[in-house]
């Protein structure tokens, strides 16, 4: 390649300076594929329990909640699990209340452990229990507390990262610890909770699922009832959770996914676009990710990269159940989902 001459270097200086580059010297970020700066990795449940025990007493609730948040290695201390979502691991001990407050970044709740805690989404208490899923839709008051006397433990997934990309965050605690609780409790789940019936009376079609509460027994009858099909290759009997006014995503940024893989079931290997965050209710097994193998069980939490080939096995004893939040509603909306098979 020929040396630059004095005018091309004056050129490139002066744009420089202003604040220009030329495509020439960027056209390489103008990648064949996608190139993800999160990496696959995984937090073991070994460690999460024990940081979970240790917050209990290093960490008092106050105006913020107990939540560890599991940042990407790959992303350089960013608040980041994957390039557009966040998971964290929050801790909720008897007697303690976390401040309502409202935020524009959607949130879903994932019971790990423990039964009869609440979160009070827009005034509706939604009774928690393991395995249920709960959704704190964008800007709806919120707060979260404990009545029993077990310590609960939730995974926490939320488009932060997103909505930061895009310069929309905004947040705001309440004036009082709790906001209105004036709602029946899980009233959501009494007029929406009944699978494809859904109430003819309610016109409202809102952008999110306004069902809070997707209760674990529900969602183990459906993953029951469909156990002796065929199922996906990929991803086996994968079920999403769904608006039950639309048939849409829960959340407009974020996808929700249940999966089971029998015992001895291998999957096949492909990847998409978008990333994953995958939760280990029950079971045990192995994920290669990007020809590197992640050892699963129960409790563990694993970032999925957008077009990272991926495929799941299912190497226990008995069936293994994955919960999994995606960022597929924007990657849809947008036109850019691919996949191929591996």
């Amino acid at each position: 390649m020929n040396a630059p001459t004095k005018t091309e270097d004056a050129f490139h200086e002066l744009i420089h300076r202003n604040h220009m580059w030329g495509l020439w010297e960027i056209a390489s970020q103008m990648t064949p594929q996608p190139r993800p700066e999160a990496v696959p990795h995984q937090w073991k449940w070994a460690l999460l329990e024990e940081v979970a025990r240790q917050s209990a007493t290093a960490v008092p609730v106050g105006d913020e909640r107990r939540a560890m948040q599991l940042f990407n290695p790959g992303l350089n201390g960013q608040w980041a699990t994957t390039n557009t979502l966040i998971a964290a691991v929050q801790v909720l001990l008897p007697g303690e209340v976390a401040r309502a407050h409202r935020h524009s970044p959607a949130a879903i709740r994932f019971i790990i452990s423990g039964n009869g805690a609440y979160t009070a989404v827009e005034g509706e208490k939604v009774i928690m229990r393991e395995g249920d899923l709960v959704l704190t839709p964008s800007w709806q008051w919120h707060d979260h507390g404990n009545e029993t006397s077990e310590t609960v433990v939730w995974m926490d997934g939320l488009d932060v990262p997103l909505t930061k990309a895009l310069n929309c965050i905004f947040f705001e605690m309440h004036r009082n610890q709790k906001a209105d609780h004036g709602k029946p409790v899980n009233g959501s789940k009494a007029l929406y909770g009944h699978g494809h019936l859904a109430p003819t009376w309610v016109k409202e079609r809102p952008r999110f699922s306004p069902l809070m509460l997707y209760s674990f027994e529900q969602t183990m009858d459906a993953l029951n009832a469909l156990r002796s099909s065929e199922g996906s290759p990929y991803d086996g009997i994968s079920l999403e959770y769904t608006n039950p006014q639309t048939g849409g995503p829960v959340t407009p940024t974020i996808a929700c996914r249940v999966q089971l893989l029998r015992k001895g079931e291998k999957l096949k290997a492909r990847r998409v676009t978008g990333s994953s965050v995958f939760h280990v209710v029950r079971g045990k097994g192995r994920t290669v990710i990007d020809g590197k193998p992640f050892d699963w069980a129960k409790g563990d939490i694993i970032a999925l990269p957008s077009w990272a080939p991926h495929a799941h096995e299912n190497t226990g004893a008995e069936d293994a159940i994955l919960f999994s939040i995606s960022d597929r509603p924007v990657i849809e909306a947008l036109g850019f989902y691919r996949e191929e098979l591996a």
